[in-house]
């Protein structure tokens, strides 16, 4: 027994100086750069309430071309440098690629991606200030857009238009590709212009979109501001689960319906969710970053192969983060009989499944026939499913340019790599980039993040100069040579 004892302690000792070792290698290098002032956005934020009075709403329920192609003049007519110094091309019904050509053709090209078109509005009775008004007021500019993604627009325009005015010359050419249609998926828009450039062979060295963003207290593992940008994306795909029967009268049932038998599968569904785990995924690079600056638990984020149990079954249990560690499945509709008194000949339901870059289309829709193990039950992948990104490195050249911009930007904020987990322009240009990141120089918190696709949309007006000198210090930092 003391000999068992002795190497029980032997090895406790080990693994404590193993542990203590890995901690103290855990020290992901934070970007240094020297802080930029934030642009005065007074007369940027005019520009930018003008560009939300264009109801650029891609639904097609709601799509009206005069609205696009006022904004495609307002821009034109708004920034008439930048249309006379950058070749425009119109590519789709509205798309707009610009070409800032770099004076060194021997390196990539750089790509910074936006979208001009705008969801829906429900409730615009309820909102502060009217959709689409532009109100700028309380220090705010106000309406659908200012968030997603017509800020990125503004942003990056006005930082062009004041590096021309200094006489700037990107030595990388510089690419601005303005879909039309991100909410609906990106087919005439991003895909359009990433297709053209196929064409013509160019090969980019990075993509930067929207995405992630800069989170006040939202990550409780840490007290500063989190700035996040994506390395990846999940994909997407949203599958039919369906049953038939005979169908008949409601008063003589029989043991078995549909209707059941659909619920019984969604009931499987949520009942074995996918495998989940922070090793090999991207919030492992995040939580490792993070690490260093989370107290007691820094002993645990630089041992996640020891602790990934234990942290994966934490993460599992809030929504917002068990989506970084697995792929999700969530029952969104559901449709049976079209009487309360008659059996359906019929049932479906409707899951949308959110892929995390691990897993594939292919994989979920095996999986999912595995689970609901029922042989008169079908499933069925809808239109538009995307598969998830890859992950991109987050110790290439180009992330250390966008995250030395962030840090010059947002000099309070920790920049760690992160996961998106909505789709965005950006996995149409993945084929063409070395490293495709994702993120909005913009700063959020709690309540803000219902604001996105939501009610009372805004940005400050010291937020947009904010994300001006973000986007003048990115093309600066990513159009120059390898470092």
């Amino acid at each position: 027994m003391k000999r068992l004892g002795a190497i029980l302690l032997l090895v406790a000792l080990v693994v404590v100086v193993i542990l203590g070792v890995r901690t103290a290698q855990n020290r992901p290098a934070q970007p240094v750069a020297e802080t930029v002032p934030h642009e005065d956005a007074k007369e940027a934020a005019t520009r930018l309430a003008e560009l939300i009075r264009y109801r650029t709403v891609s639904d097609e329920s709601e799509y009206d071309a005069s609205e696009f192609e006022g904004l495609v003049e307002f821009l034109s007519r708004t920034y008439p440098r930048v249309h006379e110094d950058l070749t425009v091309e119109r590519v789709g019904r509205h798309g707009l690629l610009y070409t800032w050509t770099g004076t060194n053709p021997e390196l990539r090209p750089v790509l910074f991606a936006a979208h001009t078109d705008v969801v829906p509005v429900s409730n615009a009775e309820r909102w502060t200030h009217p959709p689409f008004e532009g109100a700028i007021a309380e220090g705010y500019v106000w309406g659908r857009g200012a968030m997603d993604d017509k800020s990125a627009v503004i942003g990056l325009l006005e930082a062009t238009d004041a590096l021309l005015d200094k006489g700037f010359q990107p030595e990388r050419t510089v690419y601005f590709a303005f879909g039309h249609d991100e909410e609906l998926e990106g087919a005439d828009g991003a895909a359009r212009i990433a297709a053209l450039l196929g064409e013509r062979g160019v090969e980019l060295e990075a993509v930067l979109d929207e995405g992630l963003v800069v989170t006040h207290g939202i990550i409780d593992l840490v007290e500063p501001p989190v700035a996040l940008i994506g390395v990846a994306e999940k994909g997407d795909v949203a599958v039919k689960i369906t049953a038939k029967d005979t169908g008949g009268h409601s008063s003589m049932p029989p043991s078995e319906t549909a209707v059941g038998r659909v619920a019984r599968a969604v009931h499987r569904l949520e009942a074995h969710p996918f495998d989940a785990s922070v090793r090999g995924g991207p919030a492992e690079a995040f939580l490792e970053h993070l690490g260093p600056h989370a107290g007691v638990l820094s002993v645990v984020l630089a041992n996640l192969w020891l602790f990934d149990p234990v942290v994966t079954r934490i993460l599992t249990e809030k929504p917002s983060t068990n989506a970084l560690v697995r792929t999700t499945v969530a029952p969104t509709m559901l449709e049976g009989s079209p009487k309360q008194n008659v059996l359906a000949t019929e049932a479906s339901a409707v899951v949308n499944v959110r892929i995390d870059p691990r897993d594939s289309v292919d994989r979920v829709l095996e999986r999912l026939r595995e689970v609901i193990d029922d042989d008169q039950v079908t499933v069925t992948p809808l239109p538009g499913a995307s598969e998830p990104s890859s992950i991109s490195s987050h110790e290439s050249r180009s992330y250390q340019a966008i995250a030395e911009s962030v840090a010059a930007t947002f000099p309070d904020a920790l920049v760690v790599p992160g996961l998106v987990m909505a789709a965005t322009d950006a996995r149409h240009y993945e084929s063409l980039a070395e490293d495709t990141y994702r993120f909005l120089p913009i700063e959020v918190t709690e309540v803000d993040t219902a604001r996105i696709h939501g009610r009372d949309e805004r940005i400050s007006v010291t937020g947009l100069g904010a994300a001006i000198a973000f986007y003048k210090t990115a093309i600066e930092r990513l159009s120059g040579p390898v470092q």
